[in-house]
């Protein structure tokens, strides 16, 4: 029978364990014992009494976010700058969700920030709306994948708590699903986009329009205009439901 490391410390009577309360607390005792200064008790508790994470689905804003930051739930942390959350209106009407973060935004922290994020602002617009104003922008992972690879449906999984958590504070009245990577991570289907788009879906009562991410649109110009047309009917869509709250659109 393996013993946990817990286990082997107390059969030979070396207990009780101790260890950080949170990982917060750790930079601060760690500059205390490089001053010389003797740490505070009060900084550790036996591992027993360590308090449980709070769950994912309990998560605020400040604490999902350094969740994210913090998350190895995958191997994608072990290449990443940094993790990229999202960016945007934290009541918005309109919530985007594309693949990952690339290269540019590994380094900014920021999703869509290079030239697929260019055409995004340019089809916002179009809209007459624009990121940050009742506009958020998320991704399925939320670490860059190496080469810019869409995410393994691992991956995916691996991070769809977050995102489920996203959604469930931002409250969009409509999400739109950039790619592949994204339908697979709200909708659960592996369907091909030709065949998803121009259909109204639902995600815990949310209207979902599929349609192409910005990045193939840039190899594929031709289809620009099938994804004008998603974005309408995203609109129609988010006209719909904010008329059954008794709101209207600016635009």
């Amino acid at each position: 029978m393996s013993l946990t490391r817990e286990q082997m410390l107390a059969e030979m009577g070396l207990t009780p364990i101790w260890r950080l309360r949170d990982v917060a607390a750790a930079p601060a005792l760690e500059t205390t014992l490089a001053s010389g200064q003797a740490p505070m008790a009060a900084a550790l508790v036996p591992a027993s009494q360590t308090p449980a994470s709070a769950p994912v689905d309990a998560l605020e804003w400040p604490d999902l976010a350094a969740g994210v930051a913090a998350c190895k739930a995958c191997p994608l942390c072990q290449q990443r700058k940094q993790a990229v959350l999202g960016v945007g209106d934290l009541n918005p009407d309109w919530l985007f969700v594309g693949e990952g973060p690339g290269a540019e935004e590994d380094v900014k922290g920021e999703p869509f920030v290079g030239q697929a994020g260019k055409l995004l602002d340019n089809m916002l617009a179009a809209l007459g709306i624009a990121r940050g104003n009742k506009v958020y922008i998320g991704n399925a992972v939320k670490c860059r994948p190496p080469g810019n690879r869409t995410p393994e449906a691992a991956e995916i999984a691996a991070c769809r708590p977050w995102l489920e958590r996203q959604i469930a504070l931002l409250k969009p009245k409509v999400i739109v699903l950039l790619g592949k990577a994204a339908v697979h991570s709200v909708l659960h289907d592996d369907s091909s986009l030709a065949s998803l788009r121009g259909c109204r879906y639902e995600y815990q009562g949310i209207p979902v329009v599929v349609t192409y991410h910005p990045a193939y649109l840039l190899r594929n110009l031709p289809e620009k205009a099938k994804a004008w047309e998603d974005l309408l009917f995203a609109r129609r869509c988010l006209r719909e439901r904010l008329a059954g709250f008794g709101g209207e659109l600016a635009f």
